[in-house]
This record gives C-alpha cells, sequence and structure tokens, in this order.
C-alpha cells in the first residue's frame, strides 16, 4: 500500500509540474505590457501608418455595426458557480474532426503585410504552434503555398468567388496541392463595403504615396524600415491573374470583373463537386441562407458581418447567432467571428451553443504592436483570459460553458 501511495504522490507530483511548466511556458510568451487587446490596439496605432491602422480599424459608413458587434457581445452575462465539483479546465475543442488546442482561430484578413510586414507569415506560424486553425484570405500578402509550407498543409483557405471557372479551378487546385483542409467561400461581399477612411487615404497594394501619406509613414519609423527590409506588400495569391501596380478604384474595376462576390446555389453546388475537403460558408446570418447550406451539403457555415465592414444597416453578428443557434445547432458546423475581441468575448460567444470562434482585428492589433512576437503574446493571452473564465464558471470543458449562461 505504502509503495502503491508513493507511486500516487509521484504521479500527482508529475502532473502538477507537467502543469507549472506548461503555465510558464504560456506565461513566457505574453508581454505584460500589454495585458489587453485594449492595450495592443493603442501600441499598434502608435507603430503603423494612420492609413494602415484605419484599414485596420475601421467599418464601412458610420461603423454603426462595427461598434454594435461588440457591444452586444457584452451584454451576454455568464453565471459564476463555485461550491461544485470540478476538473481543471481544458480549452481543447475539436472541429471537422481535429482537435484544437482553444475554441479560437485567426480570421480571414485582406492587405496583413500592409499593417505589418510578413504579418501573414507570423500568424500562420504562431497559429501552427499553438494548434489554432488559420485561416487565409484570397486578398492577403503571402501565398497559398508559402503559408502551407509554415503551417504543414494545415491553414485553411478563403476563396473569393472568380468570375472565370478557370480561374476558380486553378486556386482550388493551388489549396488541393497545398493540403488546405477546409475551403471558406464568402458569402457577403456582393460589392465592395463603403469605406470612407480608405477612399480619403486612396488606399492601393502598394500604398498610393500621397504627400499625406508619406508624411504618416515617416512619423512610424520602425514599420518603414521593416517594409523597406521586406519589400513592399503584393496581393501575392492574385499575382497570376491581375494587372501589377492597380490605385483603388483599379483594383475594384478588377475585383469586380474578376471576382463574382454574390453566391448562388448553382456557383456553391459546382464548388462543392470540385472541392473535396471540408466546404465552409462564410458571411451568412440568415435563416434562410443557412438553411441553403445545409441543403447543399456544407460542413459549416461562419455567422458574420464582415467584422462591420460591409454594412452598416444590419444587427449584430451575435443576435444573428442567437436566432439561427437553436435551429441549427445539430444540424450544421456553427462558427462566428466579428466583434469579438477577448478571451472573454469567447467565453460569451461560446454560450450561445456555436461550436467555434474567430477573431480578426484581435491578432492584427497583437502582431502591428509586438511584431514577431505578437501571434504568440496574443494566442497566449487569449488562452489565459478564457481559462481564468472557465475556472470562474467551473467549467471543464469548452461545451459547458453552453449550460452557464443566465
Amino acid at each position: 500500500y505504502g509503495d502503491h501511495r508513493d507511486l500516487h504522490v509521484r504521479s500527482r507530483r508529475q502532473r502538477q509540474m507537467c502543469i507549472r511548466d506548461s503555465v510558464r511556458s504560456m506565461k513566457s510568451e505574453i508581454n505584460y505590457n500589454y495585458p489587453s487587446v485594449a492595450d495592443l490596439r493603442n501600441r499598434a496605432k502608435s507603430k503603423i501608418p494612420k492609413f494602415a491602422f484605419e484599414y485596420l480599424d475601421g467599418g464601412c459608413y458610420d461603423d454603426v455595426n462595427l461598434k454594435k458587434n461588440t457591444e452586444r457581445i457584452r451584454d451576454i452575462e455568464l453565471k459564476p458557480k463555485y461550491l461544485v465539483d470540478y476538473k481543471a479546465p481544458s480549452l481543447k475543442t475539436e472541429l471537422f474532426g481535429h482537435i484544437y488546442d482553444a475554441p479560437f482561430g485567426i480570421s480571414p484578413i485582406g492587405l496583413q503585410g500592409l499593417m505589418w510586414p510578413k504579418s501573414p507569415e507570423i500568424l500562420a506560424k504562431a497559429a501552427f504552434d499553438h494548434n489554432i486553425p488559420f485561416v487565409l484570405s484570397t486578398v492577403t500578402t503571402a501565398s497559398i503555398e508559402k503559408i502551407s509550407e509554415i503551417t504543414e498543409g494545415k491553414a485553411w483557405f478563403q476563396l473569393y468567388h472568380p468570375a472565370e471557372e478557370s480561374v476558380t479551378k486553378d486556386i482550388l487546385k493551388r489549396a488541393e496541392v497545398a493540403e488546405c483542409p477546409v475551403l471558406v467561400i464568402l458569402a457577403d461581399v456582393p460589392s465592395f463595403g463603403y469605406r470612407p477612411r480608405d477612399i480619403r487615404n486612396g488606399l492601393s497594394m502598394p500604398p498610393k504615396m500621397t504627400l499625406k501619406n508619406i508624411i504618416n509613414a515617416l512619423k512610424r519609423p520602425h514599420w518603414s524600415l521593416q517594409t523597406i527590409i521586406h519589400g513592399q506588400p503584393s496581393f501575392e495569391i492574385l499575382k497570376p491573374y491581375m494587372p501589377k501596380k492597380l490605385n483603388l478604384g483599379q483594383l475594384a474595376k478588377f475585383m469586380d470583373a474578376t471576382f463574382s462576390g454574390r453566391l448562388n446555389e448553382e456557383k456553391i453546388k459546382k464548388i462543392r463537386d470540385l472541392w473535396k475537403g471540408k466546404l465552409v460558408l462564410k458571411g451568412a446570418e440568415s435563416v434562410q441562407d443557412i438553411e441553403i447550406a445545409c441543403q447543399l451539403g456544407l460542413d459549416g457555415v461562419i455567422v458574420s458581418n464582415h467584422g462591420g465592414r460591409q454594412v452598416d444597416v444590419g444587427q449584430a453578428t451575435i443576435d444573428s447567432i442567437r436566432t439561427i443557434a437553436p435551429l441549427y445547432k445539430d444540424k450544421i458546423t456553427l462558427m462566428m467571428d466579428s466583434g469579438i475581441r477577448g478571451g472573454a468575448d469567447v467565453a460569451r460567444v461560446m454560450s450561445t451553443g456555436i461550436d467555434f470562434s474567430f477573431m480578426g482585428r484581435t491578432f492584427m492589433y497583437g502582431v502591428s504592436a509586438l511584431g514577431k512576437k505578437g501571434g504568440h503574446h496574443t494566442i497566449s493571452m487569449l488562452k489565459t483570459q478564457l481559462t481564468q473564465i472557465m475556472e470562474q464558471l467551473s467549467c471543464s470543458r469548452v461545451a459547458d460553458i453552453y449550460k452557464n449562461k443566465v
């Protein structure tokens, strides 16, 4: 009995040491000068040019939906429970047959290298190291092939639907060769969002160097130096299909001519036939669209309003989820982005019964603020925040949060 007890004690100590080592490792990646997303946002604002920050931070029209997205999420209240049997929390979450280390991933983001050089590569590497999904946008600044190399074929890919079937087939073939496990198709870009800041700034790739933008860039010497070192960002995925050095007006015309943003059942059916991996629809917010996705055999939906960047007259995404989740929770994989900023917000949205969540701006604030260390910092910070919330709620599993809503 004594030997058995000693063995049990040693085993328990070993487990405790492993936990402590894991916590230390996690904490070592957190820069405690920036312990919140608000801190990262403020730091990012001070480090990158105004035209880049306004592209990252802004929504469309008057930012009504941008602000409402987060405000409505934070109306959700959860119920702490203390005097209950409880096991230490695990953030591990299964999604499409893969067990991720947290219930959140990195949303597809356009023009990432404009905000911070090599940011898609930085975030893809951090996501791979932390075992969370990274979604590569068609209009970002790294190629499918490069991100696949970094993530060993684990990155998802988001497709802007091409007007030409030959272009669709070519891009999908590249994604297939890159072993992307999940293809995300966009529903919410039948037209480009009307974004007054970007119009005033003459945003393009590379950015239009007006006197105003040159002055803004000179005020951010670290960003300027890194951009010189790594070179001007470009649309790496679209290079084979587009003319060079498009300004904002030309880019819009090119995108309208080359990419047919408005999806319909026929287009989705063709993609479903071409793509053998998991297929996800992003941007749907109505019950009607979710029902069509189910009927067409899609594997999941990301309920989203593009972070408030496409339409300013709609409802907050969390309100769409509250309608959709009770009807489709067990029929299709439900995910969400738009308005989620920190670990507490992740807990709030997971309480609605969705399967997974995604964030975009949060991670770009992190990289813009802290460069190469920004991805690891942000993911570790979010994990720490969510773990603390789950401890307060006495939730051992992420799925348990659904039971703790007020």
